[in-house]
């Protein structure tokens, strides 16, 4: 690890860390800029009751002690009570919600990037043949067609017409059809880019010399070509995360999987304002650091990128 590189990580960490840091401060004043309490919306709750309550939750102390109390709890992995769910921490519920985001997410992105990667690779490789042009076609539709529109459709065709899978996310085989659904647009999205990459890689100098040289086919492609065309892909896989984990809000509600995508509206709907906080918080500092982590992939990948 050289000098440049290391002075390159340690200031995308400052920047991540800063950027974390201006997202836990705008998320706490802005719920605590909204006037009602959380418990004022709970019925048969006296005014000196309402009292205790936010006492106990600490909601009683000046905005900014909350500020401080709350930043140096979030260090040390709390970030409090639930008001919503009595007796939870919200920590214990955002890791009970994440098990099956993470689940879907992570399976998801897996899938969208791998397949992406080959049908983008083939498609170049068969440029302007029938292959090619079933490929862009349905790359196209996909692409422009949300998550919430797919999912509701596999719902309707799948599950609800022609039964072969659950529609319910917590019963045996329920997240296939999540998954599926927050997986084809990003899998489009590489494919167009795995595609456009693979065309511009292959006409370079050195893969026409490498042919001239009599380098077996599959030579050529998967040990000098395929991996300079990752770098776009890596481009887009911070915000295709961001993508998935915040598409997943709304999929995770059509199919009932008891993920942060149901837990935030739920949360929403009990005016929990710690919860809304937690999950808030706890999937930007995700999205950040997978934005992190593949700035850090190019010089991986490709070693000749200049990190500036």
């Amino acid at each position: 690890m050289n000098a440049k590189f290391l002075r390159y990580l340690v200031k995308r960490l400052l920047m991540a860390l800063l950027t974390i840091f201006l997202v836990i401060a705008i998320t706490f004043f802005v719920m605590h800029a909204i006037p009602a309490s959380p418990f004022s919306s709970e019925k048969a709750k006296s005014d000196a009751v309402i009292a205790a309550l936010e006492a106990k939750y600490g909601f009683d102390k000046p905005v900014t002690v909350q500020f401080f109390n709350y930043l140096r709890n979030i260090l040390k992995g709390d970030f409090g009570l639930s008001t919503g769910w009595v007796g939870n921490t919200v920590a214990e519920l955002i890791m009970g919600g994440f098990s099956y985001s993470a689940r879907i997410g992570f399976t998801a992105a897996f899938f969208a990037i791998i397949l992406g990667v080959i049908f983008g690779s083939v498609a170049a490789l068969r440029r302007d043949r029938l292959l090619d042009k079933v490929i862009q076609i349905v790359t196209t539709a996909l692409v422009s067609m949300p998550s919430f529109v797919m999912a509701t459709l596999l719902l309707l065709v799948f599950a609800l017409q022609l039964g072969w899978l659950p529609s319910l996310g917590n019963q045996p085989g329920g997240l296939v059809l999540p998954i599926i659904s927050l997986a084809l647009y990003p899998m489009a999205y590489v494919t167009r880019l795995q595609r456009s990459s693979m065309l511009d890689v292959l006409g370079q100098d050195y893969i026409r010399t490498a042919r001239a040289k009599g380098v077996r086919n599959s030579k050529l492609i998967f040990k000098h070509a395929l991996k300079n065309t990752l770098t776009p892909v890596i481009t887009y896989a911070g915000p295709m995360m961001a993508y998935i984990l915040t598409g997943s809000m709304v999929v995770e509600n059509i199919f009932s999987v008891p993920g942060l995508g149901r837990l935030f509206t739920n949360s929403m709907l009990r005016t929990d304002y710690m919860m809304i906080m937690g999950v808030t918080i706890f999937l930007a500092t995700m999205i950040i650091l997978m934005n992190f982590l593949s700035d850090i992939l190019y010089k991986v990948i490709d070693p000749r990128i200049d990190l500036g």
